[in-house]
């Protein structure tokens, strides 16, 4: 299998092989497996000695034809799991502090908009499920049935940075009140004609299916604990390479990779002293994908890549 056939291509990659500065023994890890498409190169650039594990918490990423194919390669292991465990799959492993590489491509896969019955296109109609992991957790349908309006809201605004939180979550409460919100469609509808001026380019729905999907699959809080689990298992020199797709993903790394390059200080007789060195060196600006692939894949556009390295 090459990378020209594959139906869903990753997102940045030559930037990606670039700033892992892969070494052909090292060991890998992909957090994201999504259809394999950053893992296949990966592996092609490995030697006998080298591995990859990837990780996803999406049962059908485990499954996948793509997944089969490459799980016979002996250097390989997939897990179906969140990178917020990543530090336990590394210590099972022995791999702790010996990581030369570790990947994180954040957000919904292709996969993932393209199937309607997952929940999470605001442009293909179908059951309200927004899960990454379908195996556990509560539906976004479920959610609504029965959360307050200013849960409602604080989601909405804080997850979405959405303007019209309050007028939303008002018009989901009623909406509620006569019928379940059970589809995408029904939600989309709500959210339509609640929002009462339109962004350029941007569907009204875009900001309330983002906080939902954010909110029901916990992705700020997992991201936090992986990038902090991610240096734990860097061997010194490894690179963490991170590709984020909207503002508040980024803003969480770029801060994690500025707080661990300046490292930590502690308060000690009424100063505050460094406790520790830092533990990260960015390497590089953030990195956008280049016109090319943005003409060849829109959904690239948003792409923000971020590269630190272990010291």
């Amino acid at each position: 299998m090459s990378l020209e056939d594959r139906a869903h291509q990753p997102v940045m990659l030559p930037e990606v092989l670039d700033s892992l500065a892969l070494k052909p023994d090292g060991l890998y890890i992909d957090c994201t497996f999504g259809r394999g498409g950053h893992a296949l190169a990966i592996l092609e650039r490995l030697s006998g000695e080298g591995r990859l594990l990837a990780l996803d918490k999406d049962p059908d990423a485990v499954a996948s034809e793509e997944a089969k194919w490459l799980m016979a390669d002996p250097r390989f292991v997939l897990e179906h799991g969140s990178y917020a465990s990543l530090r336990e799959y590394a210590e099972r492993r022995a791999w702790l502090g010996c990581v030369s590489g570790v990947l994180m491509d954040l957000g919904v896969s292709s996969p993932q908009l393209d199937q309607a019955d997952r929940g999470f296109s605001f442009m293909r109609d179908g059951p309200l499920d927004m899960r990454m992991d379908t195996s556990r957790g509560m539906t976004a349908a479920e959610w609504l049935a029965g959360a307050s309006e200013s849960e409602l809201i604080s989601v909405l605004r804080d997850y979405g940075e959405e303007r019209y939180a309050r007028r939303i979550a008002r018009a989901i409460l009623e909406g509620r009140s006569k019928s379940a919100i059970a589809s995408t469609g029904a939600l989309v509808e709500i959210v339509e004609k609640a929002v009462p001026t339109r962004e350029r380019g941007k569907h009204p729905a875009t900001r309330s299916f983002q906080a939902i999907r954010i909110f029901i699959n916990r992705e700020l809080d997992e991201l936090e604990q992986g990038l902090r689990q991610a240096v734990d298992v860097l061997r010194p020199g490894g690179r963490l390479v991170v590709i984020a797709f909207h503002s508040l993903e980024d803003r969480i790394v770029k801060r994690f990779m500025r707080d661990e390059e300046r490292g930590e200080a502690v308060l000690s007789h009424f100063s505050l002293h460094p406790a520790e060195p830092g533990r990260l060196r960015r390497i590089g600006k953030a990195r956008m994908p280049e016109a090319d692939e943005v003409r060849n894949n829109p959904r690239a556009r948003s792409a923000v890549l971020r590269v630190a390295e272990r010291l």
